[in-house]
């Protein structure tokens, strides 16, 4: 089966493979997943706020996002973007907006969506008692949040959270809609050029995999730490 397999392909072009493309990937992977927890906390925090009004609009937006394909919301920011900086600068042309911009954008505001239900199940799962006990010491609602209940909140959902950024690292191949040379973007290019479509998505597979089953490993074996702990 594999004797007409030009394994050479692999070896000619996984330096391109992995400093254009794979540094892409993780880059993008890292950046949306920072912005994203981030982003999801403050949703989180205002689907949990005591005010109606910030509930639904985070209620909304998540149900929202979530109720979306990526790749329509992929396209939907990168065709929408460069409209909203024409308004915001109010500006006589739409603004020049880079792939890689659009595609940050798009996936932070898309993770946020799946990060602020894990910060939202860690931050109920911190007891009321904490938060009744630092509150009865004066401290006010912004300190209670950041000194007591959020750094328990990113302890116990951390195994969750890394385990999102994987699916976001998975996730990530979608840009190659935006002609953006992620790793399967690269991967691609190599393939048609050299003929070897079979060679080149198959070696992308197995990266692909051998990457998201060791970072799995690595969040299991976090979990039982922090289980322990």
């Amino acid at each position: 089966m594999f004797s007409h397999f030009d394994f050479d392909v692999i070896q000619r072009s996984w330096v391109y493979l992995f400093r254009d493309g794979m540094s892409f990937t993780l880059t993008l992977t890292g950046l949306a997943a920072l912005s994203g927890i981030v982003l999801g906390t403050l949703i989180a925090m205002m689907r949990l706020s005591k005010f109606t009004a910030l509930q639904k609009l985070a209620a909304g937006y998540v149900n929202l996002i979530r109720s979306l394909p990526l790749v329509l919301v992929i396209f939907w920011f990168y065709f929408l973007l460069p409209y909203i900086g024409q308004w915001v600068t109010s500006a006589s042309r739409p603004m020049t907006v880079g792939a890689f911009t659009s595609a940050l954008v798009t996936f932070s505001l898309f993770e946020a969506a799946y990060f602020s239900e894990i910060m939202r199940a860690g931050i109920q799962a911190v007891p009321g008692g904490q938060t009744s006990a630092a509150q009865a010491l004066g401290m006010r609602y912004w300190q209670v949040m950041v000194y007591v209940v959020l750094p328990q909140a990113f302890r116990s959902m951390m195994p969750l959270l890394l385990t999102q950024t994987i699916v976001l690292f998975q996730d990530t191949s979608l840009v190659y809609v935006l002609s953006i040379t992620d790793f399967l973007g690269a991967a691609s290019k190599v393939a048609q050029r050299d003929g070897r479509l079979v060679e080149m998505y198959l070696f992308a597979a197995l990266v692909y995999f051998v990457i998201s089953f060791v970072a799995s490993l690595a969040v299991k074996q976090l979990q039982r730490r922090l289980a322990v702990a």
